[in-house]
């Protein structure tokens, strides 16, 4: 009898194998240790970190050149942390004043590291909490014994590996020795894991609750990344079914490749810009820039995080220009700064907040803590002057915040002009629309900025009231939900009047299956993940805008919301692969 278990599909594609299970659970207990093994306790911490670094450069050393710098670079953000205070020097603390153990006192300042992340509003950067927990539980193996070679394993080439959590490392190594796919139980589509598996062409699907728990090693399954499903004992029809769906999937990886290539148009002549979203600066190499028009979304947060103090103005300068001069004339939008209300960026807790969702973040924190925001925006002007730059503003909710930004703006160009300070002098400024009242006032904004970009992300979570990392409430994230579709339409328009450009950077740009609905609305300017660009171009290559905008004019008018998902499917009914 077949069994079908149901996840997050974060990685496209078919795969047909036998199931590796790879048991990854660590239990800690506490225990005391005699005021005189102290400081051989801690020689025995230090040790295992030290180890934990090695086995990273190691690691590193074994990708081969030329390897997408997304796949490298989450191994030097582990190699970042294990050279942190907050993971290194702590626990030494903490054996020293508790007289526990190595194991015990790590716990323990993983707990609090962690807190700090989970309480964050911002999905993206909650989900970095995984990656503590990767650093914490590699230490953990290596001072429980519990390690595990990263040698050859032949039982891995084209096996489908099922697993609680699997860190970025242990992804690169699996996919280096031939795995077909993998499933998780934990972790969401923002992991890191999750964007390396997509970035790989990995297929994959995470939140498989009871994974390990049913299925057996060496058991046949088939796992479906796109819709997110895993197949055990599957009986020969469906082998035959999904066996003709994998090579399609593999006929139309060939064809994104050609489609790559091709300008983004639609059948009607109009042209539709699509841009790269980035969060480090050697994202900018790997991102597909030449198929892009630009970076329609620089997450410059990644600059302030796991260290001790921000960095300062000549730091993010020098960040900003290589950015810049990489992108060799494409245009560059920098988000400022946008961290929750929970942690400074210093690395030091802040007040305490009830809600960090509606708490001090984003724009709120920079316009409270003004030296740090006149130091982004110092850097961000003087870099503007080494190429085309855009500023953009997140979480805006009024126009006296956007009045405020703008005059501050203006103050600091006043101070780098007395200074002699090179900028260009027309750097043009932007709000994110991702709050329901940013959506609903956006005629308002537009009469103040030079473009909107919306965030879809945040935009729906707010709207519907719900966390869509959260697996108890996230079956109720719906960017098909009417009112979501409303505020993106009020939006578009509010743009279209005042004659500025609006764009979409959030996760639903990315998704070839809204592609046609956005256009529909008008929508022309597209920012995703480089991974999606092709796809998304094939569905604009295939579409008139002119025809498609009726459609969905009614469709948006006269569509009940649980009709909505159907109408959407016949919306893209002819779409060739």
């Amino acid at each position: 009898m077949s069994l079908l278990l149901s996840g997050i599909g974060v990685s496209r594609g078919i795969a047909i194998g036998k199931a590796h299970l790879m048991r990854g659970s660590i239990e800690v207990v506490e225990s005391v240790i005699p005021e005189h093994l102290l400081e051989d306790e801690i020689v025995r911490f230090l040790a295992a970190v030290e180890s934990a670094r090695g086995q990273l450069h190691e690691l590193r050393e074994r990708i081969p050149a030329g390897t997408s710098v997304d796949i490298t670079s989450f191994i030097e953000t582990h190699l970042l942390m294990l050279n942190d205070s907050t993971l290194c020097n702590t626990p030494v603390e903490l054996i020293r004043q508790r007289h526990c153990s190595a194991e015990w006192a790590l716990k323990l300042q993983r707990d609090a590291v962690v807190s700090v992340f989970e309480e964050m509003d911002d999905a993206y950067l909650r989900t970095r909490r995984d990656d503590v927990d990767h650093v914490v539980n590699r230490i953990l193996r290596i001072l429980l014994d519990q390690d595990q070679a990263a040698g050859d394993n032949p039982a891995l080439q084209d096996a489908v590996v099922l697993a609680d959590d699997l860190t970025p490392a242990e992804t690169v190594l699996l996919e280096h020795q031939g795995i077909a796919a993998f499933a998780t139980e934990s972790g969401g589509p923002l992991s890191h894991t999750a964007i390396l598996s997509r970035s790989m062409e990995i297929p994959a699907v995470v939140g498989v609750h009871g994974v390990q728990q049913y299925l057996r090693d060496g058991e046949l399954v088939i796992l479906d990344g796109l819709q997110g499903i895993l197949i055990a004992g599957p009986d020969e029809h469906t082998l035959g079914y999904y066996r003709q769906r994998q090579q399609a999937e593999n006929l139309r990886r060939i064809e994104m490749g050609r489609i790559a290539r091709r300008p983004a148009v639609t059948l009607d002549g109009v042209p539709v810009n699509l841009q790269t979203n980035i969060e480090l600066p050697e994202d900018v190499s790997a991102s597909g820039l030449g198929n892009a028009s630009g970076v329609g979304l620089y997450r410059t947060e990644f600059l302030f995080m796991n260290r001790a103090a921000p960095p300062d103005e000549e730091e993010q300068f020098e960040c900003y220009r290589r950015v810049i001069e990489t992108l060799k004339g494409k245009p560059l939008t920098i988000r400022t700064l946008d961290i929750g209300a929970d942690k400074q960026v210093d690395g030091r807790h802040g007040r305490s907040c009830s809600n960090p969702a509606l708490g001090l973040r984003a724009i709120r924190l920079c316009l409270k803590d003004l030296p740090l925001f006149r130091t982004q925006l110092r850097a961000i002007l003087r870099a503007s002057a080494h190429g085309p730059v855009r500023i953009m503003i997140p979480m805006l909710s009024t126009t006296h915040e956007l009045l405020q930004t703008i005059s501050l703006l203006n103050e600091t160009r006043h101070t780098l002009q007395r200074e002699g300070c090179a900028f260009a002098p027309d750097v043009p400024i932007g709000g994110m629309i991702e709050v329901p009242a940013a959506a609903l006032t956006a005629a308002e904004f537009s009469t103040h900025l030079d473009f909107l970009s919306i965030g879809t992300n945040d935009l729906i979570q707010y709207t519907l009231a719900i966390d869509r990392v959260d697996d108890e409430v996230n079956y109720l994230y719906d960017p098909l939900h009417p009112a979501v579709l409303r505020l993106i339409k009020m939006t578009i328009d509010a743009g279209l009047h005042a004659g500025i450009p609006v764009a979409m950077c959030g996760e639903m740009a990315g998704d070839p299956r809204y592609t046609r609905l956005l256009l529909g609305m008008g929508l022309t300017e597209f920012s995703m993940h480089h991974t999606s660009l092709a796809e998304v171009k094939n569905v604009i290559n295939q579409s008139d805008i002119g025809k498609l905008m009726p459609l969905v004019a009614e469709l948006l008018h006269n569509t009940r919301a649980g009709q909505i998902p159907a109408r959407i499917d016949s919306l893209n009914s002819n779409l060739t692969e």
